[in-house]
């Protein structure tokens, strides 16, 4: 039995966490030795894990003190090496950002790997200087591997680091699909969104961390107010926060829009609002790869995206393309509202899954 260890912050909700959890119980559920090393023990997705995967805890220092927070860190380090030392068969980063998550992976085996969900060069706007800065504060040349869950993300790191190619590869997120059809079935405990069926207009979602340098969403919320001046019926639900929800609200409330795009905040479980939706809309200038993608390929709902990661997975008869502006969402939402979209390519979660563990099995 290969015993494996991932490191990375929390294990709170988010796109990151979601991937490491659904990862990490197929692993353990196929006969693999799961160990996990959080910096800070918290988070809503603690409850998913398997009860056979292993849970520790790494506490970093933030003593106001350099000198105190220094030997302080400095014993954590020496105590983790004596324990876990070469102690794996295989290890892995998967909070690219973290320094203690990099030691940690880099420490518990000789087969170490560093997981990467961005396409970074786009995420600092082009600015390799940047990138390289990033990347070697984590100590990427370090690591056996480079994973990254798109190509866009690995294509651009490798027009970066060209002398790492040969440690780079793709890897897309493995998706739980049974879980997600499950939840799926739950009820939906706000009456108001119950009722929304009733009206028997097309329902647009969107779900997702509210920060507009990435997520963009003043896209959707310009795109709503053409549609309602052209006195067009649908509605726009918002699942998440984040920093710009109040630039959010405050914008739709400016637009006179809070009949037609509801504010639901976080959700730990958001299948319910997939099954009711009618079309699932991204507004993003960038992802990692989006994996709000397979869980509407999942519950076989269509997506209007912008060209962001991947993207060609829906442009292959799961939804429509456009690009990154508020015109081009305005006109996808348009099409939609007045003739719908019908899937064409149904996904099949369990082929995808097992290409996605035989690519992985070539690195444990």
């Amino acid at each position: 039995m290969k015993k494996l260890f991932f490191a990375t912050h929390n294990l709170d909700l988010g796109g990151i966490e979601t991937a490491l959890v659904t990862l990490v119980n197929d692993l353990s559920e196929k006969g693999y030795d799961i160990t996990i090393a959080l910096e800070k023990r918290e988070g809503v997705f603690l409850d998913r894990l398997s009860n056979k995967i292993k849970v520790v805890e790494y506490n970093t220092n933030n003593n106001k003190s350099v000198i105190l927070r220094k030997i302080c860190n400095l014993l954590n380090r020496i105590k983790f090496i004596i324990k876990y030392r070469n102690k794996f068969d295989f290890s892995a980063s998967f909070a690219t950002y973290s320094l203690a998550s990099s030691f940690m992976a880099r420490t518990a085996s000789q087969n170490s790997a560093l997981w990467c969900h961005a396409d970074y060069l786009t995420l600092y706007q082009g600015n390799k200087e940047e990138v390289k800065s990033f990347f070697k504060n984590v100590n990427c040349e370090k690591f056996n591997h480079i994973v990254f869950v798109s190509k866009e993300g690995a294509n651009s790191f490798i027009e970066v680091f060209p002398e790492l190619k040969d440690k780079v590869m793709t890897c897309n997120n493995l998706i739980n699909g049974k879980e997600i059809i499950e939840k799926s079935k739950e009820s939906i405990i706000e009456k108001n969104i119950q009722e929304l069926k009733k009206e028997k207009s097309p329902i647009f979602l969107n779900v997702g961390r509210h920060d507009e340098r990435q997520k963009k969403l003043t896209r959707i919320i310009e795109a709503s107010k053409k549609l309602k001046e052209e006195n067009l019926k649908f509605k726009v639900i918002f699942i998440g926060d984040g920093q710009d929800t109040k630039l959010y609200q405050e914008k739709v409330k400016e637009y006179n829009l809070e009949e037609t795009i509801l504010f639901l905040g976080r959700k730990e479980n958001p299948y319910p609002y997939f099954a009711m939706s009618d079309c699932i809309i991204l507004s993003s200038e960038y992802e990692g790869y989006p994996v709000v993608y397979l869980e509407s390929f999942v519950l076989h709902k269509p997506i209007i995206t912008t060209k962001i990661s991947d993207y060609e997975q829906v442009e292959d008869g799961r939804g429509m393309v456009v690009e990154k502006d508020t015109q081009a969402i305005y006109m996808a939402m348009k099409e939609f509202i007045q003739n719908g979209y019908e899937v064409k390519n149904p996904f099949d979660y369990e082929t995808y899954n097992k290409n996605i563990i035989k690519t992985l099995e070539t690195i444990f």
